[in-house]
């Protein structure tokens, strides 16, 4: 949710590239970000009422029965944070805090079926969540969603990729926060990909975003850590086969 839908979508067009469908008035002014015509993420204006409430990408899991998996989340530990409701023809939704305190949405689709362009420039790349217990969070999401996990942190920094049930290869991952991230509250984060991660950082700054972590190379590629002009935290990554 955006303090000011226009400047946002200026922003993103600048740094990813995005056009953006018509704003929907009957859905809060709701708005689809688009790479080549294709769904990448959503924005809407701030609700009346939510002023206060962060400004953050949310992740939004998919489920084909969303009553089934809120059961599952709330008999796990979860705290229901918006009631599950239908938006229309599109879908239904509702949000949760796991037992970590990570927020994340579920996302029961009809005629809209999410981001539908992953792992190139100006789509989602990669989600995970990053929390004081990856223990108790790998344990929550395996109870619910039923994903499966391949361990590839250390002691330092504990971290595992996950793969949902059938899926071919990880999805995302679950990980504790680097030693020096200090009080970093639990939540979920999405990283976008781009075809020069130095460039799109400069690109960032010049939109008036900011950049927390300097691009940097890890061991699937390149990645910075940016913000965007409600101060909403994202990364932007080239992975390390395009670089």
């Amino acid at each position: 949710m955006a303090s000011d839908l226009e400047r946002t979508q200026t922003f993103y067009r600048d740094v990813l590239g995005w056009t953006y469908s018509e704003s929907q008035p009957e859905y809060g002014g709701y708005c689809n970000a688009l790479v080549d015509g294709d769904v990448v993420a959503g924005l809407s204006p701030t609700m009346e009422g939510m002023e206060d409430a962060p400004h953050v990408w949310s992740v939004y899991l998919a489920t084909d029965d969303i009553a089934a998996h809120a059961a599952k989340a709330g008999n796990a530990g979860a705290t229901q944070l918006l009631e599950t409701m239908e938006v229309g023809p599109f879908g239904s939704m509702g949000m949760w805090a796991d037992p970590t305190g990570a927020v994340f949405g579920m996302w029961q689709a009809n005629e809209h079926t999410g981001f539908t362009r992953v792992e190139e420039p100006g789509a989602v790349a990669w989600c995970d969540v990053m929390t004081a217990d990856p223990a108790a969070a790998r344990e929550f999401y395996a109870a619910v969603f039923g994903y499966e996990y391949q361990d590839i942190g250390d002691d330092s920094m504990p971290y595992a990729l996950f793969t949902v049930p059938g899926g071919d290869r990880p999805a995302g991952g679950i990980g504790g926060p680097a030693p020096d991230a200090g009080d970093a509250q639990p939540s979920w984060s999405v990283a976008f990909q781009v075809e020069d991660v130095d460039a799109a950082a400069e690109r960032v700054r010049r939109s008036g975003g900011s950049i927390s972590s300097e691009p940097s190379d890890f061991e699937y590629g390149r990645m910075t850590v940016a913000a965007g002009p409600d101060g909403e935290v994202f990364v932007l990554m080239t992975p390390a086969e395009t670089m």
